[in-house]
């Protein structure tokens, strides 16, 4: 997941999230919290525990976080959010709490005079995260036309441009889908298995290296010793499972989209 997508997915989840965006470019975003979002991300049960039962005026917190790389190291104030930060992955746990599926309806413009058709599509968010002694993530966004069987890449992002509602708008008629959403849902996985498949892997072997040369570096520190204490055992363990690899496929979100534009 490139930088500027996570900074498009965090302003899309604060909007969506009715907290206000008070300042906005594109390498930082700051958002005022609501009350609600204040005590699900910001871990302040202390506060608003004394708000609450001492009937004071509530003050929820201001959030800045800084999505450009090249302003990690300098001195702008906020938290800095990247793949794999602590805060994103909150994020995104939030986003699951919430609903992970949703069934939404693109409006009809404005005058529209004649029935629009509604083309059913499944939408599918979804996160690959190849672990060993690091952790690389990557997010994928795919939509499967379930008219067709047409499957893209970027669903979310061309979605999001779109006036969307969780109710059929009047004058709007929706296509019965051809294939069912759990089908559809399988085909997905089965792409996103390939992606896995075509991807570098190089990481896994670089992985192996690290290990050998960190059991390597244990041994010599106990070449020797007649009486091998525990400790031998225990270290040897910590360091086997720290690199060991693994890949872990997870859908953060999805749903069905009925549409009148054409993503093809």
């Amino acid at each position: 997941m490139r930088q500027q997508e996570i900074h498009q997915y965090i302003q899309r989840f604060f909007h969506e999230n009715n907290c206000g965006v008070l300042d906005s470019s594109y390498d930082h975003l700051t958002v005022q919290l609501t009350i609600d979002m204040d005590k699900r991300i910001m871990n302040r049960p202390y506060y608003w525990s004394y708000v609450e039962s001492g009937g004071v005026e509530p003050n929820p917190a201001k959030l800045t976080l800084i999505t450009n790389p090249s302003q990690f190291s300098t001195s702008m104030a906020g938290e800095r959010i990247h793949f794999g930060s602590p805060r994103l992955h909150q994020l995104f746990q939030v986003t699951k709490e919430q609903g992970a599926f949703v069934q939404m309806y693109e409006k009809p413009g404005l005058g529209q005079a004649t029935q629009v058709t509604l083309t059913p599509w499944l939408g599918v968010n979804y996160k690959i995260t190849y672990s060993s002694d690091r952790t690389k993530e990557m997010l994928y966004s795919l939509g499967m036309n379930l008219m067709n069987g047409a499957v893209i890449d970027g669903f979310q992002e061309s979605v999001r441009k779109l006036e969307l509602g969780p109710s059929v708008a009047a004058n709007t008629y929706y296509l019965p889908y051809n294939i069912p959403p759990l089908r559809a849902l399988d085909r997905l996985e089965d792409v996103m298995g390939n992606v896995v498949n075509q991807d570098d892997h190089t990481w896994v072997e670089e992985a192996k290296q690290r290990q050998v040369r960190d059991l390597r570096v244990l041994d010599y520190f106990y070449t020797g010793v007649e009486d091998v204490p525990e400790s031998y055992a225990i270290e040897k363990k910590a360091i086997e499972e720290q690199y060991e690899t693994t890949i872990r496929i997870e859908i953060i979100n999805g749903g069905l989209f009925y549409l009148k534009t054409s993503l093809l």
